[in-house]
């Protein structure tokens, strides 16, 4: 039987050489292997008040957008900067290369919302931090962090543990 790991393929020397990119557009193109992804992500909270879904740029809008419809809830898309039209809020994190910065639309969320934070990949954790930094300064709150691959060895597990935060994984793999 199939997991949820063997359906992504590892790309060598993608964006840069000596990275394995994994890929997980060949998960999400068979119907199987998305719905197992889903269903997993969602296990851990069953029966956990959840009020939103929020997905990190880009293949998190993948995930998140399934999910919320799973659970008959909202989602919130949280974007690099200026690509959101409305007024936002931002977040600047660290990249191993120079700095980013993340937005969310000022009245996306709620004071005590519950909210489920996804992405597809985890690996130092400065995206999804930012994307916590952000729902906190809303008022809402964290409730947990799904991703389909961690990246254990870039320590991002670990950095959000920090934060306090509940952190699900479906599958890890070693190295970059």
């Amino acid at each position: 039987m199939k997991t949820v790991r063997d359906y992504i393929r590892t790309i060598p020397d993608f964006p840069h050489e000596g990275i394995m990119f994994r890929d997980v557009t060949t998960l999400f193109s068979d119907a199987r292997g998305f719905r197992m992804a889903i269903d997993q992500l969602l296990h851990p909270y069953a029966g956990t008040p959840i009020d939103k879904v929020v997905g990190l740029e880009a293949r998190g809008f993948i995930l998140g957008g399934a999910i919320a419809h799973q659970l008959s809830v909202g989602f919130v898309p949280i974007r690099k900067k200026g690509k959101l039209p409305g007024k936002t809020i931002t977040q600047a994190y660290q990249l191993e290369y120079g700095e980013a910065v993340m937005e969310l639309h000022d009245d996306a969320l709620q004071a005590g919302e519950k909210v489920l934070l996804v992405d597809d990949l985890l690996a130092t954790g400065g995206t999804a931090e930012a994307g916590i930094r952000l729902v906190e300064r809303l008022g809402a709150k964290v409730i947990g962090c799904a991703f389909i691959i961690d990246l254990p060895d870039l320590g991002g597990g670990r950095r959000l543990e920090k934060l306090g935060m509940a952190v699900h994984s479906l599958c890890a793999f070693d190295g970059l």
